[in-house]
């Protein structure tokens, strides 16, 4: 279980194919603080750490979270958002992400306002997801608040902050992203489709 609020950065420094797997190898500022078999969200996917070295870590990420994420587009020297998993005797800054993709979103727009972002994502609606003004979603592994909520398109305002210690300063026109709606939303919406 995560929060939705990065830690830290980390950047991609190898990858190996294996068997429809990837493993992905990471620098990063909490890199030697991990311990092996730890769950870490990177890029708002739930990914267990399988090995340590030097400053690096390592994780690995199936067939199945290949085809519902990002990651399987990665390459050496992205920058990836990096959370550990959250403590229970903590606040929950962000909101409740399980780290679970539900789908992929391509930025559509991006918009430098006075002083923030605004950023546009375009969605498949055919999958049953949906956002609502004012509500929680994931992207890439940040807790962010719905702004303009569409039939299979939203907006985000991103602060200052959030744009530095994330990776949205790298985020262009035409990029895919993580998206994890909402679990409150998502078993509202279920429990609606079934009566």
């Amino acid at each position: 279980m995560f929060t939705g609020i990065i830690e830290t950065i980390g950047q991609l420094t190898d990858l190996k194919s294996e068997n429809g797997n990837i493993h992905f190898t990471l620098r990063s500022v909490i890199s030697t603080e991990l311990k092996i078999d730890q769950s870490v969200s990177h890029n708002g996917v739930c990914l267990t750490v399988v090995s340590l070295n030097g400053g690096h870590h390592v994780v690995t990420a199936i067939e199945e979270t290949l085809l519902k994420s990002n990651l399987g587009s990665l390459k050496v020297g992205d920058f990836i958002n990096l959370e550990r998993c959250m403590q229970m005797n903590g606040r929950l800054d962000g909101h409740i992400v399980q780290g679970h993709v539900d789908q992929t979103a391509k930025c559509t727009l991006v918009k430098q306002l006075a002083g923030s972002w605004e950023y546009t994502f375009q969605y498949d609606a055919a999958l049953g997801n949906v956002t609502v003004e004012k509500g929680s979603i994931c992207i890439n592994g940040i807790s962010l608040t719905v702004v303009n909520s569409q039939q299979n398109s939203f907006s985000v305002a991103i602060i200052p902050y959030t744009f530095e210690h994330t990776n949205m300063q790298y985020l262009k026109e035409g990029d895919t992203v993580n998206l994890e709606f909402d679990i409150i939303g998502k078993y509202v919406a279920r429990l609606i489709g079934r009566s």
